[in-house]
């Protein structure tokens, strides 16, 4: 079993920076794809970023993309997301999320995901 705890939510004023951070124990998650999702208030739960294992690898949503930066530190088992230049569309409840390892693609479904944190709020006002 994962446990992930997900961290560094907020207000924040648009146009400004927040660092979300995740932080999983359990188990190591160095072989795990780790993602970031995001849900607004009467809203589906979207993909934000995803980043393998060993990190080489990050896929980024278009509405994300160029704004947010997802990374991680398998030495400290913690994957953050990093979000500039934010708008009031960002708020949401942040998730972070583990997906066990033997798969051959990358993936942004949320379905494909075997763990899940609690989620943190992010709050953006214009």
């Amino acid at each position: 079993q994962v446990q992930l705890v997900e961290s560094g939510g907020g207000l924040v004023q648009a146009g400004g920076s927040l660092r979300l951070s995740c932080a999983a124990s359990g188990r190591t998650i160095s072989n795990y794809a780790m993602g970031w999702f995001r849900q607004a208030p009467g809203k589906e739960r979207e993909f934000v970023a995803t980043i393998s294992g060993g990190g080489g690898q990050t896929y980024t949503a278009d509405s994300a993309k160029g704004r947010f930066t997802i990374s991680r530190d398998n030495a400290k088992n913690t994957v953050d997301l990093q979000m500039n230049s934010l708008k009031p569309v960002d708020t949401a409840v942040y998730y972070c999320a583990a997906r066990r390892p033997g798969f051959t693609e990358m993936s942004g479904a949320a379905k494909f995901y075997d763990y899940w944190g609690q989620g943190t709020q992010v709050t953006v006002s214009s």
